[in-house]
């Protein structure tokens, strides 16, 4: 075990820990770092850089961007689920492939539509940069891409989000907040029992997991009328009770790993 790598990073990590309402449990970090399970560990982190970049460019797309620059979001998706959903493509391709470009306009009609373009734009790019970190690391250790069913980590939180605007907005990025804050923490829980290579990128993406979190909870807050802490709180215990039952599959997010 080398925890050196993480302990620079102890003062960011105290927010976090404090924003959730447990920890990793000790039997998840002890799965997900036996060699067996390495490639499913990978596969469904690749899935996750994908789904984060898909949750933020659709807040975009629904709430924030003038309908003619919408294409743009999909288009800089387009070669990544070509690639994971329809085996289209290739890690050159992808790299080559056209990038979110800066200059998203804003829906005239939308709240905060412009700080929403500059927070979750830059999400999107970075989440996309770590899709390819991520595959790269796959490549190297001959890890193919197959499919793999979803955790039920994400859907499970989705069921709380309200049906009304803008409430459901604030839902969303709540969910998003908690999504992003625990992948911190598993990143900074599991990165002392892998090899050097992976836990040094792990431990490298601790600072952007930490800041997305924040800036989930932001905007939410701005978004409301009225102090959000009440609802956050819900999520949070429902996001720990995820995190702390039973969980049948061995996934980024999942549960105390058990055998089906």
């Amino acid at each position: 075990m080398n925890y050196s790598l993480v302990e620079p990073y102890l003062n960011l990590l105290d927010p976090i820990h404090s924003f959730l309402l447990c920890r990793t449990p000790p039997e998840w970090v002890k799965q997900a770092s036996l060699a067996d399970n390495l490639p499913v560990i990978l596969l469904d982190h690749l899935h996750c850089e994908l789904k984060a970049a898909q949750s933020a460019a659709l807040l975009l797309r629904r709430y924030a961007v003038n309908k003619n620059h919408g294409q743009a979001l999909l288009d800089a998706l387009q070669p990544y689920e070509d690639l994971v959903y329809r085996g289209l493509g290739n890690f050159q391709q992808l790299k080559q492939s056209k990038q979110l470009s800066h200059a998203l306009q804003a829906a005239e009609s939308q709240p905060y539509a412009d700080e929403i373009i500059d927070k979750m734009s830059r999400l999107i790019r970075e989440e996309l940069h770590h899709f390819q970190q991520v595959l790269e690391i796959m490549q190297a250790r001959d890890v193919p891409l197959y499919k793999l069913s979803a955790s039920r980590y994400a859907a499970s939180l989705i069921r709380h989000v309200r049906t009304y605007e803008p409430q459901a907005l604030i839902d969303k990025l709540i969910i998003g907040a908690l999504i992003e804050a625990r992948s911190c923490e598993r990143f900074a829980a599991l990165a002392p029992y892998l090899d050097e290579d992976i836990a040094r990128f792990y431990v490298s993406l601790l600072r952007s997991e930490a800041r997305h979190y924040q800036d989930y909870l932001e905007l939410a807050q701005k978004l409301s009328d009225t102090d959000i802490t009440e609802r956050i709180n819900q999520f949070r215990e429902w996001e720990a009770e995820l995190i702390m039952s039973e969980d049948t599959k061995l996934r980024f997010h999942s549960g105390v790993p058990v055998h089906a």
